[in-house]
């Protein structure tokens, strides 16, 4: 029987609850499928998902620091209003796309409006969360070099670039 390994394309069902027992996600029918070992989903999860079995139903809580890190206050800052269009909503959990210095993609939400001073949060809307998965394995096979290669999970009618 396959086991979930590197560069296994993996299928799974889950419900994401966090501490409150509040459900923040969900995924059913096997619509969620990613590439085994291409760090495209949490490293906890990925780490739980090791060696696991067609049909395994099991629960896991991964910590933030292997979720989506710990807040990081400097990713927190007040900025005026004139930093977005003049058209764009601004209001308490909006998100906008932003490029780091570096010239890393982020998302940006909006955290307080006072006048003109908004405060807008860099970290991820999960960081510092822990996180609890129910999850069932719905489907493992084997990926293709054409998917490897690409580094994700191509549909049933190939990928084109």
């Amino acid at each position: 029987m396959a086991k979930i390994a590197q560069n296994m394309v993996v299928s799974l069902d889950y419900t994401l609850t966090n501490d409150a027992g509040e459900t923040l996600d969900k995924s059913e029918n096997g619509q969620f499928v990613y590439l085994h070992g291409s760090n495209s989903i949490i490293p906890g999860l990925e780490n739980a998902l090791n060696d696991k079995a067609l049909n395994d139903k099991f629960d896991i809580i991964i910590e933030p620091e292997e979720a989506y890190g710990l807040k990081d206050e400097a990713k927190k800052q007040v900025v005026g209003r004139d930093m977005f269009e003049a058209d764009s909503p601004i209001e308490v959990g909006v998100q906008f796309h932003a490029q780091s210095p570096e010239g890393e993609m982020l998302v940006i939400t909006v955290t307080d409006v006072k006048d003109d001073e908004i405060t807008i949060d860099g970290n991820h809307p999960l960081a510092g969360e822990r996180l609890h998965f129910s999850i069932e394995v719905k489907e493992i096979r084997e990926a293709s070099e054409e998917e490897i290669s690409h580094g994700h999970v191509h549909g049933p009618d190939a990928h084109n670039h």
